[in-house]
């Protein structure tokens, strides 16, 4: 896999842990400076983010498995590598 898409992915990994850390941060602490409905409104953001940078590496691997399906079925007798 290309060294860009696998810094990609690591990045969208990253990103849904800091935003479900926020999240979690925003149910706990909120209540002692946000009105109950802005801590429901951030909470639900912050882990709709997390579940989208969740979803985004493996829609990532999958089209990449899907675009080199042909390549892989070609490469694998490993005795003939150049």
């Amino acid at each position: 896999m290309d060294p860009k898409i696998k810094k990609r992915i690591t990045m969208f990994y990253i990103g849904g842990v800091i935003n479900a850390l926020l999240g979690l941060y925003v149910l706990i602490e909120g209540a002692s400076f946000l009105p109950p409905g802005s801590i429901r409104s951030l909470v639900i953001i912050f882990f709709l983010f997390a579940a989208a940078d969740f979803y985004f590496p493996y829609a990532i691997k999958k089209k990449w498995q899907e675009e080199n399906a042909g390549k892989q079925e070609q490469n694998t007798d490993p005795a003939q590598r150049t």
